[in-house]
């Protein structure tokens, strides 16, 4: 016979749940004694899990699926609607395939030139003036690298308004709030702009190398052997894009590492070991994602637990990197916590976990990655005063960053860039 699930007593945890932000399900956990429970969010029966047996479970294509598991909303800013975070089985291996197929070391490569480049530029153009707001300029640069890197135009008049409508679709995932709508609207325009490279590519009128993003996309088949639509493909190349200039959102807090820990800058300079380090702690200790969610494939049990067909379920991101029975100190930023790691696809999961060529880990957590280890060491070769000013940023806020964006003043670069 089946255990019952714990359950939040609370009628509706949804208000609770915005209030809350990034530990919601975690603090939960801890109140009930437990790494599952269920609520209701807005009225439907939900099932919360926390940790990295939980991790495992989730990921089994065999239990869960993500048809109808992501909300209208978060569609229709952050990811394009009916996309392949949207897909199972057949067809979403098939275009999964896509991203990964642009994920070669070559490509990557390419990418992360490109990247130092635009660094390296606009650090000349920030000698010139008497500060800066990091979070904002990153978003400009990683737009600028990404669009180049997808074989996608971008003039320079156009390179700010395209990066911030591409940052404010990613701000608006976690709110039904202003930011909502203001992250509709970017996304309507980009889409637009997007439908329209797509339509030059596949006319003959622009023509992206063949191992690009953008071409890949454009005449990219489905299992039907048939074109995605222009619309379809517009919103698939959006998800190359989009998510680089996410990548700000860990450029920023990077900085703030870098401010808060000064023996990490001495580190970084001392031990080229240490980069790597650096930029799994960001991704653990500071918050992105709060959760993923999915739905049960068909009926079945797991822990004594009874899991019904249908039943929306909430993975803890956020929570299930600063498990306390799996890291030590969660709660302190210790990059030497991966020194010795032993890495596998279920404890640490700030793009999600499990496989990445078969299953729904983030494609493009390589990038994230080495974007980031760019990111720190273009930081390291600078020098820059950091004024008072609010640093602290909200858990309630999904996603967040630090309040002043990190202001950088009076920053000079110490010489060309060099990788660590």
């Amino acid at each position: 016979m089946n255990a019952t699930i714990p359950r939040d007593p609370s009628l509706d945890s949804t208000v609770a749940l915005l209030r809350e932000g990034f530990p919601f399900i975690n603090n939960r956990c801890r109140r009930l004694g437990t790494d599952v429970f269920q609520m209701r969010l807005l009225g439907m029966t939900t099932i919360c899990l926390h940790g990295p047996e939980a991790v495992r479970l989730f990921y089994d294509q065999g239990h869960f699926v993500r048809t109808g598991a992501i909300p209208k909303p978060v569609q229709k800013t952050l990811l394009g609607e009916n996309g392949v975070q949207t897909m199972d089985d057949a067809p979403h291996r098939h275009r999964k395939a896509m991203f990964m197929s642009v994920m070669t070391p070559q490509n990557i490569r390419r990418l992360m030139t490109l990247m130092q480049e635009h660094w390296e530029a606009y650090a000349a153009g920030w000698e010139q003036q008497e500060e800066i707001r990091l979070f904002e300029q990153a978003q400009e640069v990683l737009c600028r690298a990404a669009c180049a890197w997808a074989g996608v135009p971008l003039s320079e008049a156009d390179a700010p308004r395209r990066a911030r409508d591409f940052a404010t679709m990613v701000d608006a995932f976690g709110t039904m709030a202003p930011r909502h709508w203001r992250g509709r609207a970017a996304r309507s325009r980009a889409e637009h702009w997007i439908r329209g490279v797509i339509r030059q590519i596949r006319k003959g009128e622009l023509a992206p190398a063949v191992d690009s993003p953008a071409y890949v996309v454009a005449w990219h088949r489905n299992l039907d052997d048939e074109l995605l639509s222009v619309q379809m493909a517009a919103v698939e190349l959006i998800n190359l894009i989009r998510p680089i200039v996410a990548i700000a959102w860990y450029v920023t807090f990077a900085a703030l590492a870098l401010h808060q820990h000064p023996e990490c800058r001495a580190q970084l300079l001392a031990d080229r070991s240490y980069l790597e380090l650096f930029v799994h702690e960001v991704r653990r200790f500071y918050p992105f994602a709060p959760f993923t969610g999915a739905r049960v494939r068909a009926d079945f049990d797991w822990q004594g637990y009874h899991f019904p067909q249908g039943t929306l379920v909430l993975l803890d991101v956020y929570g299930t990197n600063r498990d306390a029975q799996r890291w030590q100190r969660p709660d302190e930023f210790e990059p030497e916590r991966f020194r010795h790691w032993q890495e596998n696809p279920f404890d640490f999961i700030p793009q999600g976990g499990g496989d990445f060529l078969g299953g729904h880990r983030c494609a493009g957590e390589w990038i994230t990655i080495e974007a980031t280890k760019v990111a720190v060491q273009f930081l390291v070769n600078l020098a820059y005063e950091v004024p008072e000013q609010d640093l602290s940023f909200s858990l309630a806020r999904m996603p967040t960053y630090p309040r002043s964006k990190f202001i950088m003043r009076n920053v000079w670069r110490l010489g060309p860039y060099k990788p660590l």
